[in-house]
């Protein structure tokens, strides 16, 4: 065996290895999330969100508020609390700034819409968890009771994120940040608006899948199998994309209605591509569609962004034995490259990835104490057919040479 071919071999052999680390060392809570932080922040300070602005509508307002939400998290459970507070009004501020709003209709109920106030409201209401400011606090009941307001006037639980366009993942997470108002205010004044929201969504549910549809009438909220002569809007029954989102945030809306929904959403979207690591489909089990600009590429039914987000899902709704494994085949699958001070995905080509796959993996309830965990919908076995693939890689550069050691068989002449 030549030197060349034996560094060659080396090499896959070290990959292998460290592929096989990868799948059993933990990987969530604050695994690697405060370099994949450091990463995010140069990348922003370069102008990562305007460039992810150009590759769907709301780039630039997901890297910010992704990145300041992360660190909510992290300063929520004492990981350089006063950093944390400051990194999270500094997304926060640019979340408010006119490249945050400028996607989004200031004519709209709430103003700029229900998913720019939506989640401009979950992070400002994080931050006060984190640190105490008059100001904000001020803030936080005014939007709340708009946003509360908005919700009791509309005749959908589905608000508009956009003229004429409604998904009820951005109204799950308005909610979300109602909820977490009164906990920051220590009143009840926004619980009775959460309730009648939680009771009309649950008339609403997609008939075929049990779940909250992706995509509703905006006027009227009807589902695939209803009419409305006077509208005709086209909408969509539950789609991964923003399931994933809904039952990251349902736990902290009605703890009841996300014990109904997250084992119904992991029946159907939970899967297993080529009997390998776990992954979540784009559509429920036993149908298809296209892909788009939310969900990305489809490889076997499977959106990698989906899965990612699933991951923080899983994490809220206690289900600690599917985000471990999720996790885990992410560190696999997802390429990391390590520095001493940063961590980046996919050699960091997506930084709005990165950001998705960090606030994901160190999520944690925010207005509620962490579910007690579902029964397990994967095995314990899940890495064996993924460890056995990684040993055969790494033991087939050398299997020709330990062959003939055991036959004692001459190597056989270099050919010219």
């Amino acid at each position: 065996m030549s030197v060349l071919r034996k560094a060659i071999a080396a090499i896959i052999t070290v990959l292998a290895l460290v592929g096989a680390v990868r799948l059993i060392l933990p990987a969530t809570d604050d695994h690697g999330v405060r370099r994949q932080l450091a990463f995010l922040r140069t990348e922003l300070e370069s102008g990562a969100d305007t460039d992810a602005q150009a590759l769907f509508p709301e780039g630039y307002y997901f890297l910010n508020v992704l990145y300041g939400l992360t660190w909510v998290e992290l300063g929520r459970r004492g990981v350089e609390p006063e950093r944390a507070a400051a990194e999270a009004a500094w997304a926060l501020s640019r979340l408010e700034s006119p490249a945050g709003r400028a996607p989004f209709d200031a004519a709209a109920t709430p103003p700029y819409g229900v998913f720019w106030a939506g989640w401009t409201n979950w992070l400002r209401g994080g931050l006060l968890t984190i640190r105490d400011d008059p100001a904000q606090r001020t803030r936080l009941v005014a939007d709340s009771r708009a946003l509360a307001a908005a919700f009791d006037a509309s005749a959908t639980p589905f608000l508009q994120a956009y003229p004429g366009q409604s998904w009820p993942c951005d109204s799950t997470v308005a909610v979300a940040s109602l909820r977490l108002a009164d906990r920051v205010t220590g009143t009840a004044e926004f619980a009775p608006a959460v309730d009648r929201w939680v009771s009309r969504a649950r008339g609403l549910l997609d008939p075929a899948t049990g779940l909250l549809p992706h995509q509703t009438d905006p006027a009227t909220g009807l589902l695939p199998h209803q009419t409305d002569p006077a509208t005709g809007a086209a909408v969509t029954g539950a789609r991964g994309t923003s399931q994933a989102i809904i039952q990251r945030f349902l736990p902290d809306v009605d703890p009841a209605f996300a014990r109904e929904q997250y084992p119904l959403f992991r029946e159907q979207f939970l899967a297993r591509p080529l009997g390998l690591g776990p992954a979540i489909r784009e559509y429920p089990h036993g149908t298809g569609g296209v892909a788009d600009v939310d969900s990305g590429p489809l490889i076997l039914g499977i959106s990698l962004s989906t899965t990612v987000a699933g991951l923080g899902a899983a994490r809220t709704n206690g289900d600690a034995s599917l985000a471990a494994a999720l996790a885990n085949f992410g560190e696999l699958a997802g390429l990391p490259l390590s520095t001493f001070t940063t961590k980046r995905y996919a050699f960091g080509l997506v930084p709005v990835g990165d950001a998705f796959l960090a606030w994901s993996k160190s999520a944690t309830p925010w207005t509620t104490a962490t579910p007690p965990a579902p029964p397990a919908a994967i095995s314990a076995w899940w890495r064996f057919p993924l460890l056995t693939l990684l040993l055969l890689l790494g033991l087939s550069p050398w299997l020709p040479a330990l062959r003939r050691r055991l036959t004692g068989a001459a190597p056989r002449p270099a050919t010219k």
